[in-house]
């Protein structure tokens, strides 16, 4: 539960046996709720904020539409993969595999693009490469569910074994180690942009499609008796997010326009948010990740659930990788090396998801890239060492951790958790 929707308990409190409450009475409980510690995302938009603030001002072309849109692209490809080890951290799992398994999963679609050798159209040589990546994610899954070998070990062994397969790959049809993606279409994943019509039309869709979703979380809500938002709450809510998406939109337009990856990104958020949200597969995933023997009393097939949690991570990161790949026009030796792993475990973990498992949410990873890309881009603009900038990097993702334990502790301490 996020820190913007307080607990039915409210209800309870009240003693009104009221279906709905006010504005007021929902903002209180949404401050006691932060007060007890339940923050939800507060801290992580805060932090983006100082961020974005102190880069802004140390540089005055951080803010520069352009960058802006580097931004974009820079998020797009790490938060697709961010997202598949959101699913699996639910599970209270681990997948140490997932850059190498993306770089699989970009040189695969570029070795069957390559002109005349054999030269496969874009279409069947993506879904192959996603097809590899998502059994890649199965094979982990069946030796993790039916060998009972920890997801840490497993994957493990993924790293160095994908990583190799990476280097022999490239290696063996390039000698110079590198593979240019020549195919107009492949290339086009992130070198292409949304006109501005097609961007003022994607955020028309984005906050038609949230007011949707609030209005039916709603009406579901009363139709169980449950307390629900206000009215009034719900269209502050739409009102902040028409504003950021058209002042998104706006800022981009004054550049290249929206990347079309950034596309990609939205539409696999909106996609696996209402998986998780809205179906039985997404209940039941939470409900292995709190607690796997009482889901199995439940009658919950614990181990389909964690195959199809792992193939998820692997399909998502079949497109990061394809994403990278696009951006750089190319896939080489080193594709999937270097601090990706990190960077996309730190952003699913500063999005808010636990490690623990049973907490999180799929827009965590957008949160979480968000910060990464943003402290990474800011040091890059600032000529920051190599070395600074993985201590910044660090002390960064130590915070993230450091302010949900706290938060955890004080509302153990209150009786809480």
């Amino acid at each position: 539960m996020s820190a913007g929707e307080p607990a039915d308990r409210v209800t309870s409190n009240t003693g009104t046996g009221m279906v709905q409450t006010t504005f007021t009475e929902y903002a209180a409980s949404w401050w006691s709720n932060v007060r007890s510690g339940e923050l939800g995302s507060l801290p992580i938009i805060v932090g983006l904020g100082v961020i974005v603030g102190i880069f802004g001002s140390l540089d005055s072309t951080f803010f520069a539409a352009r960058n802006f849109t580097n931004l974009l692209l820079q998020m797009a490809g790490l938060a697709v993969i961010a997202i598949g080890a959101v699913f699996i951290l639910l599970l209270a799992e681990i997948d140490l595999a997932v850059a190498y398994v993306s770089a699989v999963g970009g040189v695969v679609m570029t070795m069957l693009l390559r002109p005349g050798d054999p030269g496969w159209p874009w279409w069947l040589a993506i879904g192959v490469a996603l097809a590899a990546t998502t059994l890649i994610g199965m094979i982990h899954a069946l030796i993790v569910t039916k060998a009972g070998v920890p997801s840490f070990v497993v994957t493990l062994a993924g790293y160095l074994t994908w990583s190799g397969v990476v280097l022999i790959l490239t290696t063996t049809y390039s000698t110079a180690g590198t593979i240019l993606i020549q195919e107009p279409v492949a290339v086009g994943i992130a070198g292409n942009f949304l006109s501005h019509l097609w961007g003022w039309i994607l955020a028309g869709v984005a906050i038609v499609g949230y007011l949707y979703l609030e209005l039916s979380k709603a009406r579901t809500r009363s139709r169980r008796g449950l307390l629900r938002k206000p009215m009034a709450m719900i269209a502050l809510q739409v009102a902040v997010v028409a504003v950021g998406s058209l002042g998104a939109v706006y800022y981009a337009n004054q550049d290249r326009g929206v990347p079309m990856a950034t596309l990609i990104l939205l539409i696999a958020l909106v996609f696996w948010t209402f998986v998780t949200n809205r179906t039985r597969f997404g209940r039941h995933i939470y409900a292995v990740g709190g607690n796997p023997e009482a889901a199995r009393r439940a009658g919950i097939n614990v181990d389909r659930v964690r195959i199809a949690v792992f193939m998820i991570g692997g399909l998502m990161a079949g497109v990061g990788g394809i994403i990278l790949a696009s951006r750089l026009r190319s896939v080489a030796t080193n594709t999937g090396g270097g601090s990706l792993l990190l960077n996309v475990i730190a952003a699913a973990v500063i999005g808010g998801t636990s490690l623990f498992g049973g907490k999180g949410r799929v827009v965590d990873a957008l949160l979480g890239a968000a910060v990464i890309v943003s402290v990474n881009n800011g040091m890059n603009m600032l000529g920051f060492a190599a070395g600074t900038k993985f201590v910044i990097t660090g002390l960064v993702l130590l915070a993230a951790v450091l302010v949900d334990a706290l938060s955890k502790k004080g509302r153990a301490s209150r009786g809480m958790a």
